[in-house]
């Protein structure tokens, strides 16, 4: 199988955990370069997973031409600058979440990608999941009537230190948690957002870390999420939920964002309980497979611009909403 070079810009945990170990799970991915702020973390990033190339600096890792696609997990205030970088340079660019810190932002960068015809997508690795296809698959086949309203959580330990308590970084709830809900609610509600109404509780250095959001769309499906950062401090405790209502039944699920390996929901119709039982792989591996397609075989990327974008104007709400910006 043809496969694509990848470089990775940062030695971010997320690599660390979850993108390199998909990176190698991938069929399509050759683990070549990684750069990091100094050349000694990219190196014992190099030396510790196999990259073939490591580099003290972002600039060189991407003035490489064997380089064909970048994966950019930095701080999410400078996604923007790096993710253009890497586009004006004919990379194609796999950028952790949320893509930008607001849908100008996201929009200017899908603009860089089109004028050097290369992709750009925005990882969100659960949406790729077998679990989801599942989810979609049940909504559509009518097995719970027509969905009235979803409701989603996703709530974590808080911190000690991090760049999610630094507002100049793109820190606080809504950024880094409050994105998967609202991803998971656009994807299975098919309309546009007519109403946003939203609260928040702030920290010292002034990010959300408790945030609560209402949404009605205008098929009139309502939905409501729930994100914190308040779980004690550096535990490993969080909180995952996902409840959907239709007119017939409804499905609840505890399953956690970007989980692997077994996991289940349950469907409660009018003549019983179905439980369904899904092998999820590793989610990153998936991400990093279908953006290869992209590029190997003209496939369209499954997160798509248009969703991106959608996504990134309704966090803009919710973030004015809060009194966030």
């Amino acid at each position: 199988m043809q496969k694509i070079k990848w470089g990775i810009l940062g030695t971010a945990n997320i690599a660390r955990w979850g993108m390199i170990p998909g990176m190698k799970k991938a069929d399509n991915c050759e683990l070549y370069a990684i750069a990091g702020r100094s050349i000694q973390k990219a190196e014992k990033f190099r030396d510790e997973y196999g990259f073939q190339k490591a580099y003290g600096s972002y600039d060189e890792l991407l003035d490489d031409e064997e380089v064909q696609a970048v994966y950019v997990p930095l701080p999410n205030d400078i996604h923007i600058k790096w993710v253009k970088e890497a586009l004006k340079r004919k990379k194609h660019v796999l950028c952790e979440k949320p893509l930008a810190l607001n849908a100008g932002e996201v929009e200017e960068m899908f603009e860089t990608a089109k004028e050097n015809g290369v992709f750009l997508m925005e990882a969100y690795a659960y949406l790729h999941s077998p679990y989801m296809a599942s989810l979609k698959k049940d909504i559509e086949s009518g097995i719970i009537g027509s969905v009235d309203y979803i409701e989603s959580a996703f709530v974590t330990q808080g911190y000690k230190e991090d760049f999610r308590l630094h507002k100049e970084l793109g820190g606080g709830a809504m950024y880094d948690l409050g994105c998967y809900c609202t991803t998971m609610i656009l994807s299975l509600i098919d309309s546009d957002v007519e109403f946003v109404k939203a609260v928040a509780e702030f920290s010292d250095l002034d990010v959300d870390i408790n945030t609560a959001a209402i949404l009605r769309f205008k098929n009139d499906v309502k939905a409501s999420f729930n994100v914190g950062m308040i779980l004690g401090k550096d535990t490993d405790s969080r909180f995952d939920r996902l409840y959907i209502h239709g007119s017939d039944g409804f499905i609840k699920s505890d399953v956690e964002y970007n989980a692997e390996g077994e996991v289940n929901y349950k469907i409660y119709t009018k003549d019983g309980v179905i439980e369904r039982n899904i092998f999820n792989p590793q989610n990153y591996s998936l991400e990093v497979m279908q953006l290869g397609n992209c590029i190997l075989n003209g496939d369209k990327p499954f997160v798509t611009k248009e969703f991106s974008i959608k996504n990134a104007k309704l966090m803009d709400r919710v973030l004015s909403e809060i009194g966030y910006y």
